[in-house]
């Protein structure tokens, strides 16, 4: 009987350890399964610190052109978790659609020798744009001082990105393929670098290809229904070369163009009420880390640069002569770097050095009100000391610029002691605050592909999208009578 009992017993705790496993080996199971979920909605490191090491280590440009290897192709389905999975950015990751957009844009399909074929590039047949899905085969722009007006090509770029669904770039400017359903009319030719490639005759031309090619586009706009519609009103025509469009403009001045400055257009064709000034692409690196602080910058201000300029007539009305008289008054000034310096060579790597170690870097008028030492000075964290009357700015019905540059009249800073001395009674304190507010606004300066949140070129698609009141109140005035207009 005991034998009897000792057996049962024996045969209850079996079945008991048996029935305990078998529930560990199910919560085991399912502690793994939660964990695995888990993990793969977040990460054991930050999203925004793995988003910092990935563009820091890949980067779409250089300043002295442009290159794209080992870049990953950010359109992919393999591309990487943190630039197309974020729930918390939403918008930037996943692409948007035009309910979301900010702007809607209708780009016309201009022929290849209008846009990327300037560059050299080729496509296949009947093939007009690159596939701007591949980072590692985008079509490069001319690097050096070609640069600084390169906005047409970074505009064109975020348009067509905005074709791929999974594009990681904010929502902010779509391109709708209905002109109809379109806030505003794109038109992408590539004028800065048509101007700094191809305005001159060659051989036995009669006109230069630049001239050709505006020709062209006058009657290309002209035949369009869009243009028609509105007189071109609702378009965007980019001219950020002070010397591009020279002949079109006039015939094509009804549009929105988006320049550096209207120094050498009549307030008729070109004006602040209905254009966009946007800023120069910075040819200096950007500081992305450390930033010397106030008592490590010994040079009080800092400037190199042309100095006598080209163009002298236009300079006369424009304060470019201002530029010599400054060199007269703080070429020996012991605190002060004021010096001729060319492009060439590794001159912009030494300028780009000098600013970084600069409390004030000099903005002065040249050839024309604006320069791209504005935004060399920004991106350097040197606060830029803009001396020039008639300049307008980027964004600056957003932007206070006062609260991170110092703005002196031509006439003051002409005057003998003026000008180190204003400098010299900024204390650290006063200093700190501009720099510090600096820091807040550089990214607002930069240009790359694929855009970023606050970028320069979705500061500019909001610029134009600030327009667009304007724009519909000239199309309505217009069409005040239009549709009571007796047929004889």
């Amino acid at each position: 009987m005991s034998e009897r009992k000792m057996q049962f017993s024996l045969f209850e705790t079996r079945r008991f350890l048996f029935y305990l496993v078998s529930l560990s080996i199910f919560l085991l199971f399912f502690s793994c399964f939660a964990l695995l979920r888990s993990s793969s909605s977040s990460s054991l490191i930050p999203e925004s610190v793995l988003m910092l090491m990935v563009v820091n280590n890949t980067s779409v440009l250089s300043n002295r052109g442009f290159s794209s290897k080992s870049i990953p192709n950010l359109f992919s389905p393999m591309a990487p978790a943190t630039f197309l999975k974020s729930k918390e950015n939403d918008k930037v990751r996943r692409g948007c659609d035009s309910a979301q957009a900010i702007l809607k844009v209708y780009m016309y399909d201009l022929p290849t020798e209008f846009h990327f074929g300037l560059l050299g590039w080729k496509g296949k047949k009947n093939q007009i744009w690159p596939n701007t899905s591949d980072l590692n085969h985008l079509p490069s722009y001319p690097g050096g001082l070609n640069l600084q007006h390169s906005v047409e090509y970074w505009l064109t770029l975020d348009l067509l990105a905005s074709d791929y669904p999974n594009a990681s770039r904010p929502c902010t400017a779509i391109r709708v393929h209905d002109s109809n359903l379109a806030d505003v009319i794109f038109v992408p030719f590539f004028s800065s670098v048509s101007y700094n490639r191809h305005s001159k005759v060659h051989g036995k031309e009669k006109i230069s290809k630049d001239k050709m090619l505006q020709d062209k586009l006058v009657k290309f706009l002209r035949d369009q229904k869009e243009w028609k519609k509105s007189a071109g009103r609702d378009h965007l025509i980019m001219a950020h070369h002070p010397n591009s469009l020279l002949d079109a403009r006039t015939q094509l001045g009804y549009a929105m163009f988006l320049l550096a400055d209207f120094g050498r257009y009549p307030v008729e064709i070109a004006n602040i009420k209905k254009d966009i000034i946007a800023p120069y692409k910075h040819v200096v690196s950007s500081i992305k880390k450390y930033s010397a602080t106030f008592e490590a910058r010994r040079i009080l201000a800092y400037f190199q640069g042309a100095i006598i300029r080209k163009d002298v007539i236009l300079c006369i009305f424009q304060d470019g002569m201002i530029r010599q008289e400054l060199y007269r008054l703080l070429k020996d000034e012991k605190d002060v770097h004021f010096a001729y310096g060319a492009p060439s060579g590794n001159g912009i790597s030494r300028t780009g050095e000098g600013m970084a170690l600069s409390k004030f870097c000099l903005t002065i008028a040249g050839d024309t009100p604006s320069s791209n030492r504005l935004f060399d000075a920004i991106v350097s964290l040197c606060v830029p000391v803009i001396i020039s009357d008639e300049i307008e700015l980027p964004f600056e019905d957003v932007l206070d610029y006062s609260e991170f540059a110092v703005f002196v009249q031509a006439s003051d800073a002409i005057n003998e002691g003026f000008l180190v001395n204003l400098l010299r009674g900024i204390n650290r304190d006063k200093w700190m605050k501009m720099w510090t507010r600096l820091k807040e606004v550089a990214h607002h300066f930069e240009y790359q592909y694929p855009s970023k949140e606050g970028d320069a070129v979705g500061m500019i698609w909001k610029a134009v999208a600030r327009k667009l009141s304007h724009v519909r109140l000239r199309i309505h005035k217009e069409n005040r009578f239009h549709r009571y207009q007796i047929r004889q």
